[in-house]
């Protein structure tokens, strides 16, 4: 089901607003700060209050449609139909590498068994050196 859809299903009202929050996110087929949405609807509908911009980025992550994680104190947005995946940030070059959502199969069931807790692994970010820059470290 498309993100507007589910929007309409729960009864929430799709404003002009909220449409191209959603395509921006939807189109842009990257992962986007909470700045950079910001600053595409600003500068497509000048006047916009960056608190509506917040307000609706937490109504699409509530409804499932966006997934929001936290790098160097930004907030992250990506389109949740791009599945969940999990991510390796160099912390000296910024390099992104993208990782199976299955690669925390193990801690999951690790925390059921011994601790009886059920994880929401659905899009982290660890931080770290990359290959090439763990090479250059002396």
């Amino acid at each position: 089901m498309s993100c507007l859809a589910t929007l309409k299903e729960k009864g929430l009202k799709l404003t002009p607003q909220r449409r191209m929050i959603v395509d921006i996110i939807h189109d842009k087929g990257e992962h986007l700060t909470a700045e950079d949405i910001i600053a595409y609807v600003q500068n497509k509908m000048p006047g916009v209050n960056k608190s509506t911009i917040y307000r609706t980025l937490e109504i699409l992550e509530q409804a499932g449609c966006v997934f929001k994680s936290e790098s160097d104190n930004h907030f992250i947005y990506h389109h949740a139909e791009e599945g969940h995946h999990h991510h390796l940030v160099c912390r000296k070059c910024g390099k992104s590498i993208d990782c199976s959502e299955n690669l925390f199969l193990p801690v999951e069931k690790s925390l059921a068994e011994q601790y009886g807790f059920q994880t929401n692994f659905k899009h982290i970010m660890i931080t770290g050196l990359c290959q090439e820059c763990k090479n250059t470290v002396l």
